[in-house]
């Protein structure tokens, strides 16, 4: 087992990586002594952990399960609403603690109701899903979707631990792998080349779900961003740069309904998007992006969209929550392994999205 831990003052949390960790999740939640738990899972993800994670927090305090639909489509404030009454009639106090089992959807709706019942209780991260172990399960980020823009409603609200089961990942399919190899090419591409260079030339490995490889890429992606997360928790500066190929992700999700694309592919794009913008803007060279879009494509991810609108692109990402005063505030790259804030010529931002399949 491998421990990374998040610094943060008074409130310093343990990422915990390796096979075999669904069924002693009881040890982590022993040390909190709750007063009760109260497991979130999806109905997907249920038949095949929930059991094994509820008899190990039965040893522990008495043990209450609330299982929700799957999918994108599900996080909005109604489905937190059907988690605090579940909250309310398992009788949770302030000293019992949430487990999110799942991928990034549960984590962040867990979260979020987490961090708003009785103005927050803790809660202990579970990811399931590869995007959800290298990257939405750290940093305290949690929230829902608003019709208008993805993840407009939210809290940060810290984890008291996060338990990531690697072998978990061999019920996945292919798809979900490949979107979570987006993440890890991001972390990668902001914050340090070494770690991009050998993730990308272990892809195929990766795509195997190759024990070594999976664990060195998932170290590495928990290790930048709570490195990050250490320095600036409340995304007051540097912790935005993590946002990279986010700015267009979210508006590829929003404008097809949060239902055609998983987020690691509209984020996966939105890199190609951000690595094409920052060559316009002479920060990267031509074969830098085409290293990025190779990368991409060899992860099993889309490098184009085709028949969205330009308009209604920018549109969304004016009430992206990282735009200031209407003006879009994108994280472009200086070179792999470093990226940069920017505020961006519309009409180089126009030719981005032309060139990358929008209309």
């Amino acid at each position: 087992m491998r421990k990374i831990t998040v610094n943060l003052t008074g409130r310093s949390y343990d990422i915990l990586i390796g096979p075999g960790l669904i069924g002693r999740v009881g040890d982590v939640l022993a040390p909190l002594a709750p007063t009760s738990i109260h497991i979130v899972c999806t109905d997907v993800v249920a038949p095949l952990y929930a059991a094994a994670v509820e008899q190990a927090c039965r040893a522990v305090a008495p043990t209450h399960l609330c299982t929700i639909a799957d999918g994108e489509g599900i996080k909005d404030l109604s489905t937190v609403s059907v988690i605090i009454d579940a909250l309310v009639r398992g009788r949770a106090d302030r000293r019992s603690v949430l487990v999110a089992l799942g991928g990034g959807v549960v984590g962040d709706i867990a979260g979020f109701a987490a961090a708003v019942y009785m103005r927050g209780i803790r809660f202990v991260q579970v990811p399931t899903t590869l995007l959800a172990q290298v990257d939405s399960s750290v940093g305290g980020k949690t929230g829902v979707n608003h019709p208008l823009g993805k993840n407009l409603i939210g809290a940060f609200h810290q984890p008291s631990a996060v338990v990531s089961d690697t072998d978990v990942l061999r019920t996945l399919p292919e798809r979900e792998i490949s979107a979570g190899l987006a993440e890890i090419i991001k972390h990668g591409l902001l914050a340090d080349r070494v770690y991009f260079e050998t993730c990308v030339a272990a892809l195929p490995r990766l795509r195997a779900l190759d024990a070594d490889a999976l664990a060195h890429a998932i170290g590495g992606s928990c290790e930048i961003k709570a490195s990050v997360v250490g320095r600036d928790e409340r995304e007051n500066g540097e912790r935005a740069l993590l946002n990279l190929g986010h700015t267009f992700g979210h508006a590829i999700e929003s404008l097809t309904g949060y239902t055609r694309w998983l987020h690691g592919e509209a984020v996966g794009c939105g890199l190609c998007l951000a690595a094409d913008l920052s060559a316009r803007l002479s920060m990267i060279g031509s074969d830098a992006h085409e290293v990025i879009v190779a990368a991409v494509a060899e992860a099993g991810l889309p490098t184009r969209i085709a028949g969205l609108s330009r308009k209604a692109a920018f549109d969304s990402m004016r009430t992206d929550k990282k735009a200031l005063a209407g003006r879009i505030d994108f994280v472009l790259l200086e070179r792999i392994g470093q990226a940069v804030r920017r505020q961006v010529d519309d009409a180089l931002v126009e030719a981005t999205l032309s060139d990358g399949g929008f209309i």
